[in-house]
């Protein structure tokens, strides 16, 4: 008896080893050993409207309102600087004497086809045939002066004025030109002199001018 049961005891053994066997393989299979991992798909992309999904939207380029544009020619109509002496006329006008003294409208016309502005006073020189000055410069009578836009074709004035000559005594000559300088400018306009004497030295021998007012005379 003792030597049948002991092979029976071995193979029962040996049965319960296998059996452990296969339970720990199928339990390494099922939770040890990770997955194989999945293929990841690459983002997919559309032309120009990726910039804007990365976060690096352009911004819209800035374009000119038919407002801005007009704004711009209506500044430009109104004017374009200060007059110069290529687009202005000059002329003296008639005498308007009173309480012993004479007195001249200095006009200045628009002769361009630009709108200009002129602020303050002439520039004044009676000059001879020869094209000397005779006497001083004209003295500035006191004023606020004001700018005067002029469109085209349209005046401004200063006066001249000094004492009569026969009242004053002073010493005289007849000039044979005014040279009108327009304010800021450094080219004179030649007006030729037609109005007689004026005075060019002693005491009562001041000339003077006034600020620049619209129009062509008082």
């Amino acid at each position: 008896m003792a030597n049948t049961s002991r092979p029976v005891r071995r193979t029962a053994l040996l049965a319960s080893a296998v059996a452990l066997l296969g339970l720990v393989g199928a339990c390494g299979t099922e939770s040890g050993t990770p997955s194989a991992p999945q293929p990841t798909k690459a983002p997919r992309t559309t032309g120009p409207a990726t910039g804007a999904a990365s976060g690096t939207a352009t911004a819209p380029a800035a374009t000119a309102t038919p407002s801005d544009t007009a704004g711009s020619a209506s500044a430009s109509a109104r004017t374009d600087g200060r007059c110069r002496t290529s687009g202005l006329r000059a002329e003296v006008g008639r005498v308007d004497p009173g309480a012993g003294q004479r007195n001249f409208p200095v006009v200045l016309t628009n002769t361009s086809e630009r709108t200009c502005t002129l602020y303050g006073y002439p520039g004044a020189a009676f000059v001879d045939a020869s094209g000397e000055q005779l006497g001083p410069d004209p003295e500035r009578a006191p004023a606020s002066p004001e700018t005067v836009t002029l469109a085209p074709g349209k005046s401004a004035w200063a006066g001249l004025s000094f004492s009569s000559p026969q009242i004053s005594g002073a010493r005289t000559a007849t000039p044979a030109a005014l040279l009108v300088t327009p304010p800021d400018e450094h080219d004179p306009i030649k007006v030729k002199w037609t109005a007689g004497e004026v005075p060019v030295g002693g005491n009562e021998s001041s000339v003077k001018v006034t600020a620049f007012e619209p129009g062509t005379g008082p």
